[in-house]
């Protein structure tokens, strides 16, 4: 505790024991009053001498109290900062007071802890719930897929591009129901970026067909330690953002290095950008809140404000780093950061 702290305890210390400092003094009054009205002579200087050595001795006591009193207070102030069981930080009530607060607090913590465990054991449902309806959504999923694919691809592209939407968005209601529990399910090893971000667009390759969009994918030496399923799949959502928003011009995909200089070496940055309708400035600083649609999302009525807050989660988790930089009407340019193997072995 500062100087501060403890001269506003010592003006509280006082404060609050006023009342004893003044039955004292009352006393001293009294004792030399009568004193004086029996003319005791000489009794009232011996009354003095004893009344200056108990003042002496209430003043030790007093210091001793205090420095107690000033223990207990950062006893009690240091459970308050203590995470989760507070019951056993809490010092001894000392008067019948501090007891029934110390039984209240108890009380409170029993109550939280049978609180949390209920929202726990809901949540771990309601997780479950979605894992295992994404799981069985696959089956009709695959199903129709090869049923279209019987048609032949002239009469079934529409189609498919829409049934692979409906998977993507299956397999995002997936990735959110495991986020909370994702450290348990991440196999981060040493991985070629470039390589999971050339099979991320293989996959979304029917949606570029469809756009009409050029596409561009310049090569680049990228490795990182990571996960390959987690990352794929923040890729995914970015190229989905790109292709939702972009309706004429060009996707492109190319590295930089750690100077931020386009590279077709050694990069550290992953870039996706695109010539789409772009997002304002004022939307720019939200983007990553989970349910945050913004002007685009109120325009097109396609956004779900999930994706990008995903991403953000995912990376964060993964050690990665991720920046948007945006202009309405000119397109977005979002970067994937990666520290190096080496980096990493020195962390």
């Amino acid at each position: 505790m500062d100087k501060d702290t403890i001269g506003n305890i010592i003006k509280v210390y006082i404060r609050e024991h006023r009342a004893a400092a003044a039955v004292y003094l009352a006393a001293v009054l009294l004792f030399y009053l009568v004193a004086g009205l029996y003319g005791y002579g000489d009794s009232m200087r011996h009354m003095s001498y004893a009344l200056l050595l108990a003042a002496v001795l209430g003043l030790l006591t007093g210091t001793f109290h205090f420095v107690g009193y000033l223990r207990h207070l950062r006893e009690i102030r240091d459970a308050g900062k203590k995470e989760g069981e507070r019951r056993e930080a809490l010092p001894v009530p000392r008067t019948m007071a501090e007891q029934y607060y110390y039984d209240m607090v108890c009380g409170m913590e029993e109550e939280r802890r049978a609180f949390l465990s209920e929202y726990d054991e809901k949540k771990k449902d309601r997780a479950d719930y979605y894992t295992m309806w994404t799981h069985q959504i696959k089956t009709p999923i695959a199903a129709l897929r090869l049923l279209l694919q019987e048609k032949g691809a002239g009469h079934s592209g529409r189609e498919l591009e829409e049934l692979f939407k409906i998977e993507q968005y299956a397999g995002m209601a997936l990735h959110y129901a495991r986020l909370d529990s994702m450290s348990g399910d991440l196999v981060l090893q040493s991985c070629d970026v470039w390589g999971i971000a050339r099979q991320t667009v293989r996959q979304y390759s029917i949606l570029f067909i469809g756009s009409g969009l050029s596409f561009s994918m310049e090569d680049c030496h990228l490795r990182a330690v990571t996960d390959e399923k987690w990352l794929s799949f923040v890729i995914g959502q970015i190229l989905s953002n790109a292709l939702k928003y972009t309706s004429r011009g060009q996707i492109r995909i190319y590295g930089e290095d750690k100077n931020g200089r386009p590279t077709g070496g050694e990069a550290s940055w992953l870039v996706i950008e695109d010539t789409g309708i772009g997002i304002r400035e004022s939307d720019l600083p939200r983007i990553f809140e989970r349910g945050f649609t913004g002007y685009n999302g109120r325009l097109c009525q396609k956004s779900t404000g999930i994706g990008l807050y995903l991403c953000r989660q995912i990376l964060d988790r993964l050690g990665h780093a991720i920046e948007v930089r945006s202009k309405m009407g000119e397109g977005t340019r979002v970067r994937l950061g990666f520290l190096q193997e080496s980096q990493v072995t020195k962390m």
